[in-house]
């Protein structure tokens, strides 16, 4: 990459802003995995002045400087130094924005909510977690507003996580989802239900933990860059390429918890650990979005380890761990018990149709608060009513409902839609590959998916955020984001499965 000393610097400073992002990860990892109970009022204070101090690096007048010379330097630069430059002056003029009382401001109040959702999840409590989630919904509003928006509210906060998408889009995405997968998934409800109760018998804890990183090691999680380790909600966390961890949770009595969470959680590590480490901090080595993100981990989880060539490979394997439980177990069976189409409580446990209907019911509850339409005061019930009318189920308890997810706690509002945008273009990536690789379900079935990760490395990996979503999307595949490569893929499965 062609470099002035200009570009030097500004580099320099990324990976400065980098360090200091990553060590704030460190601690929250740690805040999420390892801390003490007593030690959160610290760890806020800690958190939040190492927010204070990466805001400064980004947003001072010197970077700003810095990135206003080189934005008009056309001549000195080649493209990749041009694109993440471009890049950085967008963020720049966002953060600029948000002074850095609120920053930091906005970092005590989303860290005492973690805690305080930690406390309301124990004792199964909303109302323990509701005046916190009140000062999140404030704070997230106030931020739409500094940010500024064209349509709606809730477009400064999603373009945090998906650029250039906005809630009209997202609007006529879920459309397509009421409209077609609705139909679909109440044809299924009137088949035959799959028997998965072998999945619900016994499974020791710590038998279940070597087998989820047996699996973790098939699909190609470096664990020399990487550990897995327990935490209340799965998730991935990146210090760099080198140094990408996940966390997984169990239950001793559904074998689908802790299985699902390591191959969903791997596919997001498979992505950080393929970015090109030698870009760190600039925009070229950091993820182009979460919705795709979240592609790399649905299509480990469903477009290949929900799979029937995968398990084929992998079962013996499974019955070895776990012969009495699968021993007497056809795969075949063990396939359609894993893709049980089910209305459920939890949305990291749905089968991955209904997982949608969760997806557009947090949706529909996000705009709603920004658009002050919805009080928090008012949320759990709305929630539940949701539900019922989504999903036919009566939400029990508030752990089985509005207390399931973290992303509220964190402030992610707007993160939500950006789970089926992925499952979205899983399914769309995952055809082309299948196009692009010759035999790929046969070398699957034979237990081998390195050419699989090799095409994801070489098409979406490598590239960061040099491009975008929907331009990654029309590079890889020549067409746009399409929502009926996913709804031929859910019925072409389902079908198979339910006797359709």
């Amino acid at each position: 990459m062609k470099q002035t000393k200009l570009y030097k610097e500004y580099s320099d400073t990324l990976r400065k802003y980098a360090d200091v992002e990553h060590s704030i990860a460190v601690l929250s990892w740690d805040k999420e995995v390892n801390m003490p109970p007593d030690g959160n009022a610290f760890r806020t204070q800690q958190i939040a002045t190492l927010s204070g101090i990466a805001h400064e690096i980004a947003t001072s007048e010197r970077f700003g400087d810095v990135l206003e010379e080189l934005h008009g330097n056309d001549k000195e630069l080649d493209k990749e130094a041009l694109k993440n430059v471009q890049l950085s002056h967008n963020d720049y003029q966002r953060g600029k924005k948000l002074s850095h009382e609120f920053v930091v401001r906005r970092s005590t109040v989303c860290s005492n909510a973690y805690h305080q959702w930690l406390k309301a999840r124990e004792a199964n409590d909303f109302n323990l977690f509701k005046d916190t989630l009140e000062e999140v919904v404030k704070i997230k509003r106030e931020e739409a507003e500094l940010v500024g928006y064209e349509g709606h509210p809730y477009d400064a906060l999603l373009d945090e996580y998906e650029a250039n998408y906005t809630a009209a889009m997202l609007d006529t995405l879920f459309t397509d989802v009421k409209a077609k997968l609705v139909d679909f998934v109440r044809e299924i409800r009137g088949q035959e239900q799959v028997n998965d109760a072998f999945l619900l018998k016994h499974f020791p804890k710590q038998a279940q933990w070597d087998y989820s990183v047996d699996i973790l090691k098939k699909i190609g999680y470096n664990f020399k860059a990487g550990r897995q380790d327990w935490s209340p909600h799965p998730f991935t966390t990146t210090f760099s390429p080198q140094d990408v961890r996940v966390t997984t949770r169990v239950s001793e009595n559904d074998f689908n918890s802790l299985l699902w969470s390591s191959i969903h959680e791997g596919g997001h590590a498979l992505y950080e650990q393929g970015l090109p480490a030698e870009k760190y901090g600039l925009p070229s080595s950091r993820y182009t979005s979460l919705g795709i993100h979240e592609s790399q981990s649905r299509l480990w989880e469903n477009n290949v380890g929900r799979s029937l060539p995968f398990w084929k490979a992998q079962y013996s394997n499974l019955q070895q761990h776990f012969p009495t439980q699968f021993g007497n177990v056809p795969v075949e069976q063990f396939y359609k018990g894993i893709n049980k189409v089910q209305s459920s409580f939890i949305r990291t446990e749905s089968d991955e149709l209904h997982y949608h209907f969760h997806i557009l019911i947090r949706y529909e509850l996000e705009k709603a608060l920004l658009e002050d339409n919805l009080q928090v005061a008012d949320l759990e019930d709305a929630w539940n009513e949701k539900y019922k009318a989504y999903l036919d189920i009566d939400v029990p308890s508030a752990n089985q409902g509005i207390l399931q997810d973290v992303h509220w706690a964190y402030g992610s509002i707007g993160y939500f839609p950006t789970y089926s945008l992925g499952s979205f273009y899983a399914a769309q990536f995952y055809h082309q590959a299948t196009k692009d690789i010759d035999g790929l379900e046969a070398q699957i079935q034979a237990g081998d998916s390195s050419k699989l990760l090799t095409w994801l490395q070489q098409n979406i990996h490598q590239y960061g955020r040099t491009y975008s979503a929907l331009e990654l999307c029309e590079r890889t595949t020549a067409e746009a984001l399409n929502f009926d490569y996913f709804y031929k893929y859910a019925v072409e499965k389902y079908s198979g499965i339910y006797g359709l």
